[in-house]
């Protein structure tokens, strides 16, 4: 089991979120653009890497529009699975608007040639840097379950950052933490092992069970209604 624990990060309470949202709106340098990189992990369950490279037109009809069903694209996800996300959470979609706003009234990754996707380019990703640029990302390699070595894009610059965020409000979390979060409180708001399986984008449900934070008598309700 030890090989499992580098997954297990701290997951938040309800008050823990609204803490850290709120320390980050009032300390952040980029409040319009932290907002949503915390949310798309605590509203959605993407992994940093997939926050780093989701682009304008994942989350954007042509028309400028919000989408509220995003496809996460295989090539973007960890094992190339794809599915779906949903941006129609309340905060999540509010943040999202602002975020733009902020980026077309900054010029971040614009352009006058077209007005499609409010002027912004559309393939470039979402999230920026101050300067405007993507964040970087580097190749590393791990050990599938058969053994096998697998590579795979990571995000260590935006990791650090949104640890940081956490570490700014107080708070032991890592980038993991809103992923872990939106799983656990799938689980413990009625959802099935496999929706939650399902949302997280994992092959088996060991797999997805290892992101709970939940007490046993919750699990074994939440097992019994599944069957």
């Amino acid at each position: 089991m030890a090989s499992h624990s580098i997954i297990r990060a701290a997951v938040l309470a309800p008050g823990q979120i609204r803490h850290l949202l709120a320390v980050t709106e009032a300390t952040s340098r980029h409040p319009e653009r932290d907002a949503v990189i915390l949310l798309l992990g605590l509203s959605c369950g993407m992994r940093i890497t997939e926050i780093a490279q989701i682009t304008v037109a994942d989350v954007c009809f042509p028309s400028g529009k919000l989408r509220h069903e995003v496809s996460l694209r295989a090539a973007i996800t960890k094992g190339c699975r794809q599915r779906c996300i949903f941006l129609s959470g309340h905060k999540l979609a509010v943040a999202i608007e602002r975020y733009l706003g902020y980026r077309v009234a900054k010029g971040l990754g614009t352009t006058v040639a077209r007005p499609e996707y409010r002027g912004l380019i559309a393939d470039l990703p979402l999230i920026l840097t101050r300067k405007g640029y993507p964040y970087s990302l580097n190749i590393k390699l791990r050990l599938s379950d058969t053994g096998a070595v697998l590579t795979y894009w990571a995000a260590d610059t935006l990791q650090s950052y949104v640890t940081h965020l956490y570490r700014a409000a107080g708070l032991s979390g890592t980038s993991h933490s809103g992923r872990r979060t939106f799983a656990t409180r799938l689980l413990a708001k009625g959802a099935s092992i496999e929706d939650v399986q399902l949302l997280l984008g994992h092959q088996g449900i060991d797999q997805t069970m290892r992101y709970m934070d939940v007490n046993p008598k919750e699990l074994q309700r939440a097992l019994n209604s599944v069957i």
